[in-house]
């Protein structure tokens, strides 16, 4: 298998810090690297996850409903005018 190589830059703080802890659990940085890659093929999508947290109270309110809605297969609206009438539309 030919070798590619790959360059990141990061600043030297978050480097130091991630680098402990890959040690803690006995890897290096080339290592956790590779093993990123090989769960982005083997996943086929890129395992981060990029939420922030805490959400705003209005945020997880309108998830909540979203999922709620979607789960009950129930539609919030009757029509697509109440929809708009609702929105100020």
């Amino acid at each position: 298998m030919v070798m590619a190589s790959v360059t990141v830059r990061v600043d030297e703080d978050t480097k130091r810090q991630a680098s402990a802890i890959a040690e803690d659990l006995g890897l290096d940085l080339s290592s956790v690297t590779r093993a990123f890659y090989r769960q982005i093929v083997r996943e086929r999508r890129i395992p981060l996850d990029l939420s922030c947290s805490p959400l705003p109270a209005e945020t997880a309110d309108a998830l909540a409903e979203a999922r709620s809605i979607a789960a009950s297969g129930a539609a919030r609206f009757d029509t697509a005018d109440d929809m708009f009438a609702a929105l100020g539309i």
